[in-house]
């Protein structure tokens, strides 16, 4: 059971970044790189979120710094800059839901002004879904392009062939 609900989830996102991807009109060689990155990177996620105990935030690094490491090593093969790769198999990741309960939690705030423990109380959850959002994306743009910075003269070099 294990295996397959991190399959479904890996299947899942790779579906999401190749339409990710579509819109940004990458070479037809990267989708297949861009569907394994985003499958591989999901599913560790996945796997660090529900079976690790591991916080989204973290287990989002992990997962963000695996995605930039393997856009490194797969980029190559295709002489493909690794952003093409890695930023749609990365926004299956962004964490939409609590986006979205920010922006809720706020609208509910102002509507509730004359009623100051309602009013606490979705600031309170503005703030914490606020603060789960801008983590993960913070953690997910750093986890990828950490390989940039650790290998800088490889991820530099991966678009231009070598001369003879």
């Amino acid at each position: 059971m294990i295996v397959a609900d991190i399959l479904l989830d890996a299947l899942f996102a790779a579906v999401a970044a190749i339409g990710f991807g579509a819109i940004s009109d990458p070479p037809m060689r990267a989708f297949p790189r861009i569907a394994a990155l985003a499958a591989v990177g999901h599913a560790l996620r996945f796997g660090l979120m529900r079976y690790a105990e591991a916080d989204i935030a973290s287990a989002s690094f992990v997962a963000a710094f695996a995605i930039g490491m393997g856009s490194l090593w797969l980029g190559r093969g295709i002489r493909c800059p690794m952003t093409v790769l890695y930023i749609p198999a990365l926004l299956p990741m962004v964490p939409g839901i609590y986006a979205y309960k920010t922006v809720f939690s706020l609208i509910m705030f102002l509507q509730s002004l004359e009623r100051a423990d309602e009013g606490m109380r979705f600031m309170q959850q503005f703030f914490l879904n606020a603060t789960v959002s801008l983590s993960v994306i913070g953690l997910l743009a750093a986890g990828a392009t950490l390989p940039i910075f650790l290998f800088n003269r490889r991820a530099f070099s991966m678009t231009r062939r070598k001369r003879s």
